[in-house]
């Protein structure tokens, strides 16, 4: 009985498969190759460069020098790179040395928050 089953049901989706039309391939034209388009050189956003003064806290870390807000944040990682200060667990987490505390205002902070701390210490 099963045997019979099954014959009978791929000599349906056989049938089916001879009943569903075949699409249509469309032709598509070549289209003309369009003129290469200047492409102006990508200009950076003037409020990112401005040199920015870092408070006395931050000072300690990346220098006394007005620097721009993306060069503050990279010389933080580069200091919690250098003092191994990512969390081993959670890599998302910072922690605190004695030069970042007055920083952060607490133990370990989330990198996330980095820049909202970064954003309290500069002018």
């Amino acid at each position: 009985m099963a045997k019979t089953a099954k014959k009978a049901a791929k000599k349906a989706v056989k049938k089916a498969a001879k009943k569903a039309p075949k699409k249509a391939v469309k032709k598509v034209a070549k289209k003309k190759a369009a003129a290469p388009k200047k492409k102006s050189a990508r200009k950076p956003n003037a409020a990112f460069m401005a040199p920015l003064n870092a408070s006395p806290a931050l000072a300690e870390v990346v220098g006394s020098k007005p620097l721009p807000r993306t060069e503050i944040v990279k010389k933080i990682w580069d200091y919690i790179r250098k003092n191994n200060l990512q969390d081993k667990k959670n890599r998302r987490m910072i922690n605190a040395d004695t030069k970042l505390k007055p920083l952060f205002g607490k133990d370990q902070i989330s990198m996330f928050e980095l820049a909202k701390v970064v954003n309290k210490h500069v002018k």
